[in-house]
């Protein structure tokens, strides 16, 4: 399948990894490709990361959205509607885009704030700037190691929320997060306002992490 994976942090990195060495077509998108092969302020500089998996192709953010059959948007959450309304609707439109991104605003220091919370979220105003792309929020409450190996830590049994408004595109990408990565339990939230639930879990999230000293952790739902 090809696979384009919008962002080349460390979340657009390991979703790339994965993908590419389980055999899919992947390509990362970014603003500038000549100036991120030079870059070298980073604690891993992309062309090294880049020369231990070169199965994964390189561009622009409109080239990656173009190339991909299923988009995945790992921009920093800040900058997530600057680069959709870059690309445009056109080479989105008709294609599943799967939001991973949290708008943290880390401008007043730690703990971030939310940009988006309560009566709105990130995932809804991606789906209002690309009405005619199949939205859908998922893999944002847990870091980017968990995302593409869930049974690192208690051998899987824990969940992964999805959000959106089509529900065939839903069961698809739940499908295709145990076929990628081996999710064997996903809970469909609801349409795409559900995401403020999970982007709002953040705050809990971070506060997890420092006080547990680590972020290897997930959420497991446990009922009657």
């Amino acid at each position: 399948m090809r696979i384009g994976i919008l962002g080349t942090g460390i979340v657009g990195r390991t979703l790339s990894g994965r993908l590419s060495h389980s055999g899919n077509d992947v390509m990362m998108g970014t603003r500038d490709v000549a100036s991120l092969r030079e870059r070298d302020d980073q604690e891993e500089p992309f062309a090294r990361w880049h020369t231990a998996n070169p199965g994964v192709k390189l561009g622009t953010f409109a080239e990656t959205a173009a190339f991909g059959e299923i988009v995945v948007n790992a921009t920093s959450g800040l900058a997530s509607l600057e680069v959709l309304e870059g690309i445009g609707q056109e080479p989105l439109n008709g294609k599943i885009l799967i939001d991973v991104a949290n708008a943290l605003d880390f401008s007043a220091g730690m703990p971030p704030t939310l940009a988006y919370c309560n009566n709105e979220s990130l995932g809804e105003r991606i789906q209002q700037a690309l009405p005619h792309t199949k939205v859908v929020k998922t893999l944002n409450t847990m870091n980017a190691r968990i995302m593409v190996d869930p049974r690192g830590i208690g051998n899987g049994d824990h969940h992964v929320f999805l959000s959106g408004n089509d529900p065939i595109a839903k069961r698809k990408v739940a499908d295709y997060l145990r076929i990628w990565f081996g999710w064997k339990n996903a809970i469909d939230l609801g349409d795409i306002t559900s995401a403020r639930g999970t982007e709002m879990v953040l705050p809990l999230w971070l506060r997890l992490w420092e006080a547990l000293e680590t972020s290897m952790f997930n959420f497991k739902i446990v009922q009657e």
